[in-house]
């Protein structure tokens, strides 16, 4: 058996054990869970709207004790709330549009007489959903809930340093008898992922590229799909005309948001340079007004590091940054108390891409801000990147704004705000640019037809052609 212990960010202390699952529970997990998905599949549409609206009203009865654990985990309290409305909307919301989404195609061939065809949707089977910690809720689930609908079963391995919330989950889903099967949660680490992988029929995995990289290598050697929800280095453009102010707030409430742990925070800004002093300060004020959730959970407004190396990662790129000549303008510290580690909303100016600030995923409350000339230029510097999740333009006027976005390489752009990806969740659809992520769109009608591969049953009415067809003219 393997221990494995998660330390408390708030205060640095390993206080949570728990067993990781074998190789072979693993196995058996996927086993029970492949055993399911052939009576889940088979039920009708309607049945698994209904189980998965009696998952949700489940999330209500267990949503305290849940919401506890993950403060714990995370070290932070508001949003931690917010995960769990989050999911228990999204699973209302993915069972309203099912019917929509998975409603059988048919009709007449375009080319052949008396041929028509019914276009099916297939499950793959047992969906792998390997999850981060910065999110530990939503992001388990984000991907499972679109499965589910389209007739999958799916095991969830959440990150090994947010489990505790795991704990009342798997008490929420056992409360639904008709989820018994359906929905698994496995815990452990790498080995467990390694184990996952090799057992079920697709694997869903959001987290950095190098362990990315990893899962796109070992689900080729099972021959199964693997979407891919990889790092973000988003980029803000802010161009002269642009509401200053609106943009500061945007941006600050984006790049701080959850500590800067986000895989769309803004973590580069480019602005002209007419008003790059200007925005600057304004960055600077609205970050110094900001305070860190010590000593209570329940105050302030950035909580601590939730996995203590990142805390030293952000560091890292700090030093590199300053040593080639940027400025801190203000924060940059990083400060601990009782153990656990913070650092305040942070302003960094005179960056450029020889910084690791600008071109490698920070994961931290940092906004390094970079002048430009020219808006081709600053569309330039937005592109110089491997990096394409999403991004945000701040214009006078929303066309301006628009014809900017639609330079830019990435998945989704905001114009006039930075948090709109989040609004999508239902409606409109984005794909990962660069090494941001491979797959389907995680967002829209798309990510339910994600689960399920198409086959057509082609019909003939008519006669079939005779031998004497094979014969050449």
């Amino acid at each position: 058996m393997t221990h494995l212990n998660a330390i408390n960010p708030r205060t640095g202390v390993s206080d949570y054990s728990f067993e990781a699952a074998s190789v072979a529970q693993v196995k058996q997990v996927v086993q029970t869970g492949r055993a399911a998905q052939k009576a889940w599949a088979a039920s009708s549409l309607e049945h698994r709207v209904r189980v998965m609206n009696l998952f949700a009203d489940s999330l209500v009865v267990f949503g305290d004790r849940i919401r506890e654990a993950l403060t714990i985990d995370t070290g932070r309290k508001k949003i931690s709330a917010e995960e769990v409305d989050a999911v228990f909307h999204m699973t209302h919301g993915h069972a309203a549009n099912a019917p929509k989404i998975l409603a059988e195609v048919s009709g007449p061939s375009s080319n052949v007489a008396d041929v028509d065809f019914i276009q099916q949707y297939v499950a793959y089977g047992v969906v792998g959903v390997i999850s981060p910690w910065n999110f530990p809720m939503v992001l388990s689930f984000i991907d499972a809930l679109p499965a589910l609908l389209a007739g999958n079963t799916v095991v969830i391995k959440p990150s090994e340093v947010t489990p505790r919330f795991v704990d009342p989950l798997v008490e929420a889903i056992a409360s639904v008898p008709e989820l018994a099967g359906v929905i698994s949660v496995v815990r452990g680490g790498a080995e467990t992922g390694q184990a996952l992988i090799e057992n079920v029929d697709l694997v869903v995995f959001t987290g950095s590229i190098p362990t990315g990289r990893k899962i796109a290598e070992a689900a080729a050697r099972q021959l199964i799909p693997c979407f891919l929800e990889l790092g973000g280095k988003d980029a803000a453009i802010v161009l002269e005309g642009a509401d200053l102010d609106r943009a500061a707030t945007s941006i600050v409430r984006s790049a701080v948001y959850n500590t800067g742990q986000v895989c769309y925070a803004i973590e580069r800004v480019y602005v002209d340079a007419k008003v790059h002093d200007e925005l600057v300060q304004k960055l600077q004020e609205k970050c110094d007004s900001l305070t860190l959730n010590f000593p209570s959970v329940s105050s302030g407004d950035i909580g601590p590091f939730i996995f203590p190396q990142q805390a030293q990662i952000v560091a890292s790129q700090l030093n590199d940054a300053v040593s080639k000549g940027a400025r801190i303008v203000t924060g940059g510290e990083l400060v601990t108390h009782d153990g656990g580690t913070w650092m305040g909303a942070t302003v960094v100016a005179n960056v450029d891409h020889s910084m690791a600030l600008m071109t490698e995923e920070t994961f931290g409350p940092v906004i390094p801000v970079m002048r430009f000339s020219t808006e081709a230029e600053g569309v330039e510097l937005v592109n110089d990147t491997v990096f394409g999740l999403s991004g945000a333009v701040f214009a006078k006027d929303i066309e301006k704004g628009t014809e900017i976005a639609s330079l830019m390489n990435a998945g989704g752009v905001s114009i006039n705000d930075t948090e709109l990806p989040r609004a999508i969740t239902l409606d409109a659809e984005k794909n990962a640019f660069g090494q941001s992520g491979i797959g389907g769109s995680r967002y829209g009608a798309g990510t339910m037809l994600r689960y399920v591969r198409k086959k057509a049953l082609i019909r003939n009415h008519g006669e079939v052609k005779p031998l004497t067809a094979l014969a050449e003219e």
